[in-house]
């Protein structure tokens, strides 16, 4: 199965992060192990949002969970197409790729490569304003609700197999 298949049959952020995972090691030969993942109200502002950011000490990527439910509310069909791009951009920084102009010219390159250039996964490297317009809320700012972050398990099993 090819990495879109597995992208649009993903049924969970697990397998979404594994696909990203997958592609960086095939396209760059780089892994990077023990990484957390989760998910965080980090809520939405008139100037745009924070998709999801990467914490290099504590090997933790963290993603904003308001655009995910407005993605799936507004336009279901892309949720996994933007939440794979999202991975795959912090995952990039995960493997030590601090630069994020460099970050988001590697995850344009990758998205072209492996999806093509009309795929809506090159779209949204290209520019994430695609995307804005169904995550926005026109009227106001939505605030953060709960800012504590939401673990997910099963994300890093390659490297953790010891764990029962």
């Amino acid at each position: 199965m090819g990495y879109l298949e597995k992208i649009e049959q993903a049924k969970n952020i697990q397998e979404l992060f594994s696909t990203a995972r997958d592609l960086v090691q095939e396209h760059l030969g780089v892994d990077q192990a023990g990484l957390m993942l989760g998910l965080s109200d980090l809520g939405i502002n008139e100037q745009g949002f924070i998709g999801a950011f990467y914490a290099p000490h504590a090997n933790m990527i963290v993603v904003n969970k308001r655009p995910l439910q407005r993605i799936l509310q507004k336009k279901p069909q892309w949720y996994n197409s933007y939440l794979f791009h999202v991975l795959l951009h912090e995952y990039i920084h995960a493997i030590g790729i601090y630069d994020e102009q460099e970050t988001r010219n590697l995850v344009y390159l990758i998205s072209k490569h492996h999806f093509g250039d009309e795929h809506l996964l090159c779209h949204l490297a290209k520019d994430l304003g695609v995307i804005r317009k169904y995550v926005h809320s026109q009227d106001r700012e939505m605030e953060p609700m709960d800012t504590s972050i939401e673990f997910l398990h099963g994300v890093d099993r390659r490297n953790t197999n010891y764990i029962q």
